[in-house]
């Protein structure tokens, strides 16, 4: 029941993956029944104190399974476990009800068993249809409000387990009424935790068409530049005209070969540059995606990296969200930015290319520091010390639900890169 909640609350998409490690979850109830046999010779009056423990065992075992089968961070990890339990337990109230208004002639403990299993089948297959999952899944990425996200699931699901302890005393006339409260209640928690994904989600999307705006208004002023740099290389033209004619009726063709190395060095720095990097990112038809790039590219700028931007074809349309390929790409680009600066000659290149269906980012970078390739995919890891790291965890969270990207890292001779692959398998 709990793993089928799991899968529908985190919208998992690659669902053999971590059933393929059920096996190890398995030891969480053998262990709590054990622990409560223990505690039921050791203090067999204490009922609910024994309830209680088995209970916190039972989530803190799940969590560490969680952790490590989704290679998740605790917070995150916590409060989904907590949230399926809080649908668990109301699965549990919803059996209850069925035997009430059907009765059966099962025993109400095997039948509980097997009606409970069948109904947290169909639930957590309706929560993963109604798109749930996907919103509890975007609420976990608020990475500045996950502890207070974690806590509140935690307060609710404790709500539930109470609920679920003081049905034993609800007088039988009662049993239905108190029932429909528990699912009421959870129907209520649901709408909360969409409430909140959709706050997290629209101010996430109006901080990004901020930077749009911004980053749009940055692209105009480049082209500004680039009008007035030519507007002045036209004024002078015709002077540095006359000035190569004389060179040439006077036979000083050193000199002119001089003059005109230095005439197009010059127009490559002043203008050659700027209009090559204004093409590039011309092909870039998506406002979000030009939109960071050029923020990113202005950063470096002013960091003093040396940066190349290469996007030769146009890139219109891409097969993965593109908020979620925003995100990557940002992530990738302050990684790169951050190492790139300890590095002696600093640089960042930037590649987009599109094939086909098929779309191709390569982000590389000065490196000079070692890697621990068993870390570098840890929450807070950075070269520079603990609670450092930039998000590689988060990346690789960001392109767990997209089966046709691939991923890869390599690093050698001072050179980091990042590779990201997104078929389009339409």
């Amino acid at each position: 029941m709990l793993l089928s909640y799991l899968l529908a609350a985190t919208d998992e998409q690659a669902a053999w993956n971590r059933l393929k490690k059920l096996p190890a979850l398995f030891l969480s109830p053998v262990i709590a029944i054990f622990t409560s046999i223990g505690l039921g010779v050791v203090i067999p009056e204490f009922g609910l104190l024994r309830y209680v423990i088995s209970s916190v065992m039972i989530l803190a075992m799940c969590t560490l399974w969680v952790m490590w089968a989704w290679r998740w961070d605790f917070w995150r990890a916590f409060s989904s476990v907590c949230m399926a339990a809080i649908l668990q337990v109301a699965t549990s109230a919803l059996t209850q009800i069925s035997f009430l208004m059907f009765p059966s002639g099962l025993r109400l403990d095997l039948g509980a068993m097997a009606v409970s299993l069948l109904l947290s089948i169909a639930a957590a297959f309706l929560l993963k249809r109604l798109g749930f999952g996907a919103w509890f899944r975007l609420l976990l990425e608020d990475q500045a409000n996950l502890r207070r996200t974690a806590v509140l699931v935690f307060v609710m699901e404790v709500s539930m387990e109470t609920f679920l302890i003081l049905q034993n005393g609800v007088q039988g006339y009662y049993l239905a009424a108190y029932y429909f409260l528990v699912i009421v209640s959870v129907l209520v928690i649901i709408g909360l935790i969409i409430y909140l994904a959709h706050r997290f989600d629209d101010s996430r999307t109006l901080q990004m068409q901020r930077d749009i705006i911004a980053q749009q208004q940055l692209y105009e002023q480049s082209l500004e530049d680039i009008r007035r740099e030519m507007c002045s290389f036209r004024h002078d033209y015709k002077n540095l005209l006359a000035g190569l004619s004389h060179q040439t009726e006077e036979g000083e063709l050193d000199a002119l070969h001089s003059s005109m190395a230095e005439l197009d060095e010059d127009f490559d720095r002043h203008l050659g540059e700027k209009i090559r990097l204004s093409v590039q990112i011309g092909n870039l038809r998506l406002p979000p995606v030009r939109s960071l790039l050029l923020s990113k590219l202005t950063d470096m700028r002013k960091k003093g990296v040396e940066y190349h931007l290469e996007v030769l074809y146009p890139v219109e349309t891409i097969s993965i969200n593109v908020w979620d390929f925003v995100r990557c790409l940002g992530i990738l680009t302050d990684n790169a930015i951050e190492a790139a600066l300890d590095a002696e000659w600093p640089w960042v290149e930037i590649i987009l290319l599109v094939q086909g269906r098929t779309l191709s980012l390569r982000v590389s970078n000065s490196y000079t520091n070692t890697i621990d390739p068993e870390k570098i995919w840890k929450d807070g890891w950075s070269t520079k010390g603990a609670g450092r790291g930039l998000g590689l965890s988060g990346y690789r969270r960001i392109l767990e639900n997209y089966p046709n990207v691939s991923i890869g890292t390599s690093w050698e001779d001072g050179v980091f890169v990042q590779e990201l692959t997104a078929e389009d398998r339409a």
